[in-house]
């Protein structure tokens, strides 16, 4: 039986950062909620088979209204809805345990950040073809952008401590890719108190010497954060056909 790959769009932040009372994966830009820009590209995908939502209550109305206006197709793909935890983290094995009577330990399992909807659907095939590559064993996959600035490392917040190598330092991105089986339980082994000072969802994964493999990131798939983001978001959507 072929393995199914299922989607975790994290939309439970508060956004608090942008400096908005309104959380930024739910701002208006161009008639459309931010977060409805990566859920129709991951919907669309042909290789991702179901997809399920961190929301909270507040906002489950509007993402429900979102889905009925999609094509019949892509609303099948959508399964439910999961609670935010009280962090990022938790709040993804609030997801994780909610589609396990659906997924097994061989399927694969996509987290991406709703914050993030410049999402190309290529980079979900790059990342689904690298977890399937035959000829290694990859329990995962995350793409990661160089980094083009002299890296320092600092101990004291204050001073510079050392120069690191910059062609062995990565940013990660979104969306990562984990075998289902392996990455639920890296993530149930934090429980209850370790999980919630984990920051990235590799974290996790090679906290348990799972085997993550790295592609090529882009460079158009930033993280709404700062009010300069939204802006430059802004920017991009005015100029494309989107």
């Amino acid at each position: 039986m072929k393995n199914k790959n299922y989607a975790i769009i994290l939309a439970g932040g508060t956004g608090s950062r942008l400096g908005s009372d309104i959380p930024k994966q739910y701002l208006r830009v161009k008639g459309k909620m931010i977060i409805e820009y990566c859920m129709d590209t991951i919907a669309m995908h042909e290789m991702i088979d179901g997809i399920q939502i961190v929301v909270s209550d507040e906002w489950k109305q509007d993402l429900e209204q979102i889905i009925d206006r999609f094509s019949e197709e892509k609303r099948d793909k959508f399964i439910g809805f999961s609670l935010p935890g009280d962090n990022r983290q938790l709040s993804v094995f609030h997801a994780l345990q909610d589609i396990f009577d659906i997924a097994v330990a061989g399927d694969s399992v996509m987290i991406h950040d709703a914050a993030r909807p410049l999402l190309q659907p290529d980079l979900i095939t790059d990342c689904i073809n690298k977890l399937d590559e035959h000829d290694e064993n990859y329990d995962g996959v995350m793409p990661v952008l160089p980094m083009k600035d002299t890296v320092y490392l600092c101990r004291d917040g204050r001073s510079v401590s050392s120069l690191l190598n910059r062609e062995q330092i990565f940013a990660g991105q979104a969306p990562e890719f984990f075998r289902y089986g392996k990455y639920l339980e890296a993530n149930r082994a934090l429980l209850p108190d370790k999980i919630l000072e984990i920051n990235g969802s590799t974290e996790p994964a090679i906290m348990a010497g799972m085997n993550i493999a790295m592609i090529a990131g882009d460079e158009g798939n930033f993280k709404i954060t700062t009010a300069a983001d939204l802006e430059r978001f802004r920017e991009v959507i005015e100029k494309s056909e989107i």
